[in-house]
């Protein structure tokens, strides 16, 4: 199996989604299931039950998965180490971003890099669903993500800003075209629920209730950003976003409406205690230094 294959199919078994792979991986839908039909013949067995709305991993697949996950990843650092090396450097902090706005926080990368040439950084996405599994599987040593965090494995560093939040409403919807949303309102519609979350965190971005204690109730469970955004411009939900998402997702087929009432949402750095070195130490230093935005 060439490389290129185990990287298309660790991506598919990933994001469960042909269209979704294709633009991560800049391929075409045909060269994924070029690859994939490949991997069934030499094996002799399906690897994803897929028909015309799912796609699911086989009992070959989640094995092939267990597998080949531990020799990619080191293929990948042994790759990543010897770039480094060529480079003079010594490692590589690599933090997630369960927000989209690197770009804003731009000021911490490049005052890391200036102060700590001997080392580089990586900056990658990391999903809202099963929020803390990358830096607990070792994929990322640090994450950016909204606060609080209640997990006993876990650091919490230094806050690196807030936002106030909006609500992500279709260009369709009752609401669209208001000034501004509040928190009551949002009694009266569906919001989106990522599962598996921790109900804590998940609270701590949306409210389970509103001030009057109505129920805000949550959809059906999604996967991903995309999922929320085709759900709101279909009208059957609307959701709570902070604000730099109106951004750096500007759609023509949603509006954005201020949230006043609502309280501004933390974002702050997580890390594993076992796992602290020098760089993610140096790292945390560097946003205490250089205060929130």
């Amino acid at each position: 199996m060439e490389l290129r294959d185990i990287e298309i199919f660790l991506t598919l078994a990933d994001l469960l989604h042909f269209g979704r792979i294709a633009e991560r991986l800049f391929v075409s839908v045909v060269r994924v299931s070029q690859a994939i039909k490949k991997q069934e013949r030499g094996i002799g067995a399906e690897l994803f039950y897929r028909d015309s709305r799912n796609v699911r991993l086989t009992p070959a697949g989640e094995q092939l998965r267990k597998d080949l996950t531990p020799t990619y990843r080191g293929l990948q650092e042994s790759m990543e180490r010897a770039k480094l090396a060529a480079q003079g450097k010594t490692g590589v902090l690599r933090i997630g971003m369960i927000p989209a706005n690197a770009h804003d926080l731009r000021r911490y990368w490049e005052t890391f890099r200036t102060r700590h040439p001997q080392w580089g950084l990586r900056l990658r996405h990391a999903p809202f669903v099963e929020p803390f599994a990358g830096l607990r599987r070792g994929d990322i040593d640090m994450l950016v993500t909204w606060l609080p965090i209640h997990e006993p494995d876990l650091i919490v560093g230094p806050t690196m800003f807030a936002e106030r939040r909006v609500l992500a409403v279709s260009v369709d919807h009752e609401l669209a075209g208001r000034s501004s949303a509040s928190v009551e309102m949002l009694g009266d519609f569906q919001v989106a629920r990522g599962k598996p979350i921790p109900d804590y965190w998940a609270e701590s971005y949306t409210p389970w209730h509103t001030p009057r204690g109505n129920i805000i109730e949550r959809s059906a469970e999604i996967e991903n950003v995309d999922d929320i955004f085709t759900l709101i411009s279909a009208g059957e939900i609307v959701n709570v976003f902070p604000v730099h998402v109106s951004r750096y997702w500007n759609r023509p087929d949603m509006d954005w409406l201020p949230i006043p009432d609502m309280a501004a949402l933390d974002y702050g750095l997580a890390w594993r205690g076992e796992t602290e070195n020098d760089m993610i130490r140096a790292f945390a230093q560097v946003v205490r230094d250089l205060g929130p935005l």
